[in-house]
């Protein structure tokens, strides 16, 4: 049987050492991830980290987390330290660039690997980048969110990206704020199913 933590510590050297890509030549820290590992029914999977993170290496610790964090409680009574937190790469690109396929393509097999040590129930894709690496997909977020989809036997669920909704800060009927609201309580419906 897998010592659970052996096999999060030895995965963590790995990313730490990893020299797949030229993002190893500029980051200040991994951004591996974070929450439980036993028993972790949600993992939120986001594009890449960011200044804030590459710097604190820890994941959505910027503006967009502070965001991410607030949807989750407010919205949908959530605790974002019941979720596990990781992006699709685990290293910066620079000026926060979406990472190239090459990035997500050399990450990919840290991000299974979480996956399958994990074993959560639910997956929920911010964004397009993770969206559609997941789903392998060429279809946009916008035509994505907000509905379920299976991947190896997981439920998949896209969120816009709280990045998006610190661009467009309008709340209006059917603006992507609005319907992070409607989303957000419909993910906490499906994880009241799995109580």
């Amino acid at each position: 049987m897998i010592n659970i933590n052996s096999a999060w510590q030895e995965l963590r050297e790995k990313v730490g050492n990893c020299q797949k890509c030229g993002l190893c030549q500029t980051r200040h820290n991994i951004v591996f991830g974070e929450g439980p590992v036993e028993n972790c029914k949600v993992m939120i999977v986001g594009e890449a980290p960011g200044e804030d993170e590459d710097l604190s290496g820890r994941p959505f610790v910027g503006k967009a987390g502070q965001l991410l964090t607030n949807i989750l409680e407010k919205g949908g009574g959530i605790s974002r330290s019941s979720l596990y937190v990781a992006n699709t790469i685990k290293c910066r690109p620079p000026d926060n660039r979406n990472p190239n396929r090459n990035e997500l393509i050399a990450c990919s097999d840290y991000l299974e690997a979480q996956i399958l040590l994990l074993k959560p129930k639910i997956i929920v894709t911010l964004g397009n980048v993770s969206t559609k690496w997941l789903l392998k997909t060429d279809q946009g977020i916008t035509t994505m969110r907000g509905q379920w989809f299976e991947w190896r036997g997981i439920k998949l669920f896209p969120m816009f990206h709280p990045s998006y909704l610190l661009r467009d800060q309008s709340s209006a009927k059917n603006s992507p704020r609005y319907l992070t609201w409607i989303d957000v309580r419909a993910l906490k419906a499906k994880i009241d199913e799995l109580q």
